[in-house]
């Protein structure tokens, strides 16, 4: 296996990237792609694929595809789509944070579901795929990851991470019967595997088309965010991965599984440990509605870290909040604004650390271990003035990461799921 090659593929909010690495872990190649290359509409689903297979044939391009051995892909949490017996889109997909309107299904969702599931919430993937399932000619209702996967390995299946907010039970191993009184129609949910196992080998249409080895297999992939905490080389119980991107994402590694949906809360199991986390709406987002990235740029470099930030705000681009509380009528607090741009600026980062620290203490509170150390991925990982405020709020250290792209961490999972068929 010396000379043969793993592949994860990412599907983030915005874009597609690939990393191509060795079973030492060594990366050999990448690849990426803007889905606004492809179309408008990031609920597109051959608009996500295009921007997928664009990444992958960059990230091929320096590369013998024949040595690629295995793939893996993660998505967006809670991002679902309707398909067809064929495998065919059949609506838009709806978003990880696209919220359910239908405010009946939601309460009966809330009166039936265990407290502890993860299916709870306005952004609920089961709400989703009670939605979905009345679309004439629907088949089968699935996560993003999984109909990327299943365009490789011709099989739409999912993974316990992507299912777990759509209900799925990762403690029983199952679909809980509770889900039938809540309406759904149990033979439209996939099959679940768990993140790392083989799924099966490529299809000879995808071998074909990107020069793959029809030996190559198809591991089972997992979230976004699961993904970019196993790129970080985290693995100490209390290793906390703060993910700055379009959203915060924070998790943490926990001796037990932790669901609390009151608080956004719930737990992945991956390779065997749990990782308890939540997502905010909060993040690079709101910067973005106010400053473009070279604005970011300058106003960052004025700031002074560390004095104080009289500002109490609560970033966000819309009413709504996840985690580290859901409440789906929360307003952004961003007043009032001084009339320095720095200031401004300064007052967002400091709300958004603010709200970080907030997270890990709720996970704290709720059973979860003490946060002991920190890593940092996504877009603001790299802006050092935020770095250093964050750094003054959590007094903890920060380590650097193995990796910032989420797709290296998937292709970890690809190693993995080749390393126990030996």
């Amino acid at each position: 296996m010396s000379d043969s090659l793993l592949i994860g593929l990412d599907l983030g909010t915005s874009g597609a990237r690939v990393c191509v690495i060795t079973p030492e872990g060594a990366l050999r190649s990448e690849g990426r792609a803007q889905m606004a290359d492809f179309g408008n509409n990031i609920r597109d689903p051959y608009v996500w694929w295009k921007a997928a297979s664009a990444a992958l044939y960059q990230a091929l391009s320096s590369i013998d595809p024949r040595t690629i051995v295995a793939i893996a892909i993660d998505g967006t949490s809670g991002t679902m789509l309707p398909i067809d017996k064929k495998g065919k889109p059949l609506a838009l997909g709806r978003m990880y944070n696209d919220p359910c309107e239908d405010q009946a299904t939601l309460k009966r969702i809330q009166s039936i579901a265990p407290t502890q599931s993860a299916a709870h919430g306005p952004t609920s993937g089961l709400a989703k795929a009670i939605l979905f399932q009345t679309i004439p000619g629907v088949a089968a209702v699935i996560h993003q990851a999984d109909w990327i996967a299943g365009q490789f390995s011709g099989t739409f299946v999912s993974d316990k991470n992507n299912a777990l907010k759509t209900g799925y039970d990762p403690l029983s191993g199952t679909w809980p019967d509770w889900m039938q009184e809540t309406g759904v129609q149990m033979n439209l949910l996939p099959r679940v595997f768990s993140a790392g196992d083989i799924v099966g080998p490529v299809t000879k249409d995808i071998a074909n088309t990107f020069g793959f080895s029809t030996d190559m297999i198809v591991v089972a992939g997992t979230t976004d965010g699961c993904a970019s905490f196993l790129a970080t080389g985290a693995s100490e119980t209390g290793d906390g991965v703060s993910a700055l991107g379009t959203t915060l994402t924070l998790k943490i590694l926990s001796d037990g599984p932790i669901f609390s949906p009151e608080f956004g809360v719930y737990s992945h199991k991956v390779l065997g440990k749990w990782l308890t986390g939540g997502a905010s709406n909060t993040g690079g987002n709101v910067l973005l509605a106010y400053f473009n990235a070279d604005e970011i740029a300058r106003l960052s470099a004025q700031i002074d870290p560390d004095s104080p930030c009289d500002l109490d705000y609560y970033p966000l681009v819309k009413p709504g909040e996840r985690f580290p509380f859901a409440d789906p009528a929360l307003s952004p607090v961003l007043e009032p604004r001084p009339e320095s741009d720095i200031d401004f600026f300064k007052g967002m980062l400091d709300g958004i650390a603010h709200i970080e620290q907030a997270g890990f203490d709720r996970m704290h509170k709720l059973g979860g271990p003490k946060l002991r150390t920190l890593r940092t991925v996504g877009g603001g990982a790299d802006n050092q003035a935020w770095t250093r405020m964050r750094k003054n709020l959590l007094d903890v250290p920060f380590l650097p990461v193995a990796s910032k792209e989420a797709a290296y961490g998937t292709a970890l999972l690809a190693l993995h799921g080749i390393e126990r068929a030996k």
